[in-house]
C-alpha cells in the first residue's frame, strides 16, 4: 500500500469516527435538576439597577440632568471597572470626573 492510499484510508477512518461521535452526542438526552427549570437565568431576571437604566434610557436627554440616572450611571461605571470604593457623589449635585492633570484646564 502506497503513502497516497494509507492517507486516505486513515481520513476516511477519522470521519467515520468523528460522525459516529457526533451521532452519538446529538442523540444523547440532558438531564435537568428540576427546580433549574423552574429558575429564571440570573441574566433574564428582572433587577432593579436594570430597570433603572432602562427608564434612564426612556428618558433620552432629559436623562444627563437627572440626578438619579447619573447615580446610576456612576454606580455601573464603578462596578464594570472593578472600583471597591464608588466615588462619593451627592444625590443633589451632579455627577463630574476628577480632572485629568494632563489636560489644558488642569494646567
Amino acid at each position: 500500500m502506497d503513502g497516497k492510499s494509507l492517507a486516505r484510508v486513515v481520513a476516511v477512518i477519522f470521519v467515520a469516527v468523528a460522525v459516529t461521535a457526533t451521532a452519538l452526542e446529538m442523540t444523547r438526552k440532558e438531564e435537568r435538576p428540576h427546580d433549574a427549570a423552574t429558575q429564571l437565568p440570573a441574566a433574564l431576571a428582572p433587577s432593579p439597577p436594570r430597570e433603572g437604566l432602562r427608564r434612564c434610557q426612556a428618558l433620552g436627554e432629559v436623562a444627563l440632568r437627572d440626578s438619579g440616572c447619573l447615580r446610576l450611571w456612576a454606580e455601573q461605571r464603578d462596578r464594570f471597572l472593578g472600583l471597591n470604593a464608588p466615588f462619593a457623589t451627592s444625590a443633589s449635585g451632579p455627577v463630574t470626573s476628577p480632572k485629568d492633570a494632563t489636560s489644558p484646564e488642569a494646567r
